[in-house]
């Protein structure tokens, strides 16, 4: 009995039964040995209950007759909210008609009454294989059906559609409110996807921030799911959520798929990160966004180019001026990577970038960027700050060739500044501190790139001694016009001030987010608005 009674523990019971005196005994045991329980006096009661709370209800235990509506009749309400819910009936009437109904209706336990209280708790323990099987297909913290749970709805689906939301920069918020208020956001969303997917769609928490709608029937329209979507992420992008009375801002990403082949999840995850690398919230999957064959052609033909390219002088370092919020001038030059096609053509770095990491090609980067970096210095004079990946620094050759370049420009060291990729994980924080020490020496500054975008951490920052953070360009492009944008932004700013670490804020493109971000107190700004990346030429 004690094993049995450990493992109802865990479990709400919904009780419903008439009698006042009986329900006072039973609900006095249950309290003794249940988690929670809810208390019906008759079916009507009990099912309204039930439908409010169904989320939380691990088994029923039931009378069969009550008044306004029987148990049975209540059960078969229930089942069909429910079909898996353990239900035990409790009747005085050995009528083998109750059961066989009872029975038909799905109702998995009996106990007669008057109830013997350890023949009902072994009943209620052996109605458990439920409520564990079902912790296998259900979210803890959502109550939503989850990742194992979609795996098995689409067993049973010929034709999917699917749209997979991912809340955007979910680290960055456990950061600034706490992984308590984090848990918040996460139960407050899933219950404003309930609230516009409705009847047709099922709901279900596939990952620590995503979330996955699949529509029941196959004959619903995409375009239709596409229009939910759409008024889904205005809203959120208006509004954000509300917790514990404060305003959090917040947005997703959303890709949607149609599949008949049982590939509508993949292509999901697949074309909401095509939709990121787009800066887009919403993108629907289309096979010609997607063609491997061109895909792999052009990914051999820039690693062909990143072989050569230190080589035979296609990529080069150009400059970007970043200013002294306050008197405008330039403080320095962020040092970024372009390829230049034989017809002068400049290529972003998006389109190589990626496929250098991948091939194992992006040492050859910062080879370039540091060299160029420090030749700008020595004949112009100027400060330059160069990215810095975590790769470059667990990377032994890398590692080597930026030291003996350092050692070899003594001089021109002091002017020289690193950013390390905030977005990147860092696995290993005591090489990157000991990294950063002996740059230090040579009076290099260091500072966090892309700061919110990532593994924001702000206990790196002080661990780390970082001398600036660069704050990410989502945060500051809409600066101007989204309130709530500018309380992240304004958190980061004071964290840092505090601590006595400068802060940059990038993607400044007029007026209007210049005087914004100057405001807030933001100690250098970069972006358009101060002038694009120039080549060495220009400067």
């Amino acid at each position: 009995m004690n094993l049995n009674t450990q493992r109802l523990k865990d479990i709400t019971v919904l009780y419903c039964e008439d009698e006042k005196d009986l329900r006072d005994v039973t609900v006095g045991i249950l309290q003794n040995f249940t988690k929670a329980q809810f208390i019906a006096e008759d079916g009507q009661e009990g099912l309204e209950l039930f439908k409010n709370h169904q989320d939380e209800i691990d088994l029923i235990i039931t009378d069969v007759n009550m008044p306004h509506m029987s148990g049975l009749e209540m059960s078969k309400e229930i089942k069909e909210i429910n079909p898996d819910i353990p239900i035990i009936v409790a009747t005085a009437f050995q009528n083998s008609e109750y059961l066989l109904e009872a029975i038909d209706l799905g109702v998995d336990k009996y106990v007669l009454k008057p109830v013997n209280i350890k023949k009902l708790i072994d009943t209620m323990s052996q109605s458990l294989l439920y409520h564990e099987l079902r912790d296998l297909y259900r979210d803890v913290l959502t109550h939503l059906p989850n990742r194992n749970a979609l795996i098995k709805a689409f067993e049973s689906e010929t034709n999917s559609l699917v749209a997979l939301l991912d809340i955007d920069k979910f680290s960055v918020l456990n950061d600034l409110y706490g992984e308590e208020n984090g848990d918040h956001i996460l139960v407050n969303f899933a219950k404003k996807l309930k609230s516009y997917f409705i009847n047709d769609y099922k709901i279900y928490r596939v990952g620590a921030d995503k979330f996955m709608v699949l529509a029941k029937h196959d004959e619903k329209s995409l375009d239709n799911l596409k229009q939910l979507c759409e008024d889904f992420t205005k809203d959120i992008d208006l509004h954000g959520l509300q917790i514990n009375n404060y305003d959090i801002s917040l947005s997703v990403t959303i890709g949607i798929a149609a599949s008949d082949d049982k590939h509508a999840y993949e292509y999901a995850q697949r074309v909401v990160q095509k939709a990121r690398q787009s800066f887009v919230h919403l993108m629907v999957y289309e096979e010609k966004l997607f063609e491997q064959k061109e895909d792999f052609e052009e990914n051999l033909r820039w690693i062909k180019k990143l072989k050569l390219g230190a080589f035979d002088g296609h990529f080069q370092p150009f400059f970007q001026p970043i200013v002294d919020s306050q008197t405008k001038e330039v403080y320095k030059y962020e040092a970024l990577i372009r390829y230049i096609e034989d017809d002068g053509t400049e290529v972003a770095p998006y389109k190589f970038l990626p496929i250098a990491k991948r091939a194992r090609l992006f040492p050859m980067i910062i080879k370039i960027m540091l060299t160029g970096a420090l030749k700008v210095i020595k004949e112009k004079n100027l400060r330059i700050s160069v990215n810095i990946s975590y790769e470059d620094i667990i990377n032994k050759d890398t590692n080597e060739f930026i030291f003996t370049m350092l050692k070899e420009n003594k001089d021109e060291a002091s002017l020289l500044e690193f950013e390390l990729l905030e977005s990147e994980e860092i696995e290993d924080f005591s090489m990157v501190k000991d990294f950063i020490d002996e740059v230090r020496s040579y009076n290099c500054r260091v500072g966090v790139d892309d700061f919110g975008a990532g593994y924001s951490n702000f206990n790196m920052l002080e661990a780390l001694n970082i001398d600036f953070v660069k704050i990410d360009g989502s945060l500051i492009k809409d600066i101007d016009r989204l309130p709530k944008q500018a309380l992240i932004v304004e958190t980061i700013s004071e964290f840092c001030t505090k601590l006595g670490i400068k802060t940059v804020a990038e993607f400044v493109s007029s007026e209007e987010i210049s005087s914004k971000v100057e405001s807030i107190g933001i100690t250098y700004m970069q972006g358009w608005h101060f002038g694009k990346a120039v080549c060495q030429k220009e400067l």
